[in-house]
């Protein structure tokens, strides 16, 4: 799931704030790989007649062909694909021309899963090795078919810090990636930035009940995601809930206080 890239993957999470005190979800808080579940996260590589490729994850779709060069992706960056060997490639994701992680994509020898190891170095320094396994569902040889999420491994987990801002906002940041939004939670766009997200992208926030949160992600004003965040009653973990628009796909991830 980029970005995290999104990250692999875009994952953003809320707060609210109460008078006189601080809510529930403030803090910081890091993610837990695993505690969380990508498993209905499905990714789709097809052959098209115009002999390009066409990758479709999160309910969207871009278009690439396999020869080394820039090509608008998904989320606002670009995607350049080179062919390692018959059974793997390798993605070089960029923002602006500057390059946020470089992928290599490996069939098993039975052509069954599918395993994206992605490299890179984060804003704050640290080092990006998300390994994502998926299984295929149908389709092949090759690359070209449906590919399910079944394990994610990262060795350097986004920590999320939130914090309440005057009587009806929140400060929301992704500490390592250097995103952060300033919001109110009136269920109004307020736009996010950060040097790894490309623009257009904004977060809508309205409270549900005191220790949960619905939030609508928008990409140049279009839905992009549906999320609910909710604090454990020992508020020792925050659960994001979520589905891209336009997919039943949901995945669950787990942040530990930190």
């Amino acid at each position: 799931m980029r970005f995290h890239y999104l990250a692999g993957v875009f994952t953003i999470a809320a707060a609210t704030a109460i008078a006189a005190a601080d809510p529930p979800y403030a803090g910081k808080w890091k993610m837990n790989p695993a505690r969380s579940n990508f498993g209905e996260l499905t990714v789709v590589y097809e052959q098209l007649p115009s002999g390009e490729m066409q990758e479709t994850t999160s309910g969207q779709s871009y278009k690439f062909k396999v020869d080394g060069k820039d090509y608008p992706d998904h989320f606002g960056n670009t995607a350049a694909w080179k062919s390692l060997s018959s059974t793997s490639w390798e993605r070089t994701l960029k923002l602006k021309g500057k390059v946020l992680t470089t992928d290599t994509l490996t069939l098993s020898p039975d052509g069954k899963s599918l395993t994206t190891d992605s490299k890179g170095t984060k804003p704050n320094g640290e080092t990006i090795h998300d390994t994502f396994v998926f299984e295929r569902v149908s389709g092949g040889p090759g690359l070209a078919g449906k590919w399910k999420a079944s394990n994610m491994k990262s060795s350097s987990p986004s920590l999320l810090e939130l914090a309440p801002s005057g009587s009806d906002g929140l400060t929301f940041k992704i500490v390592d990636m250097g995103l952060t939004c300033d919001s109110k939670l009136d269920g109004k766009d307020y736009p996010c930035t950060g040097p790894t997200l490309s623009e257009g992208w904004t977060v809508a926030l309205v409270t549900s009940g005191l220790r949960s949160l619905n939030m609508t992600i928008k990409q140049n004003g279009k839905d992009f995601y549906k999320v609910v965040y909710t604090v454990s009653p020992d508020g020792k973990t925050l659960t994001e809930s979520g589905t891209a628009t336009g997919t039943d796909e949901k995945i669950k991830v787990v942040y530990d206080r930190q």
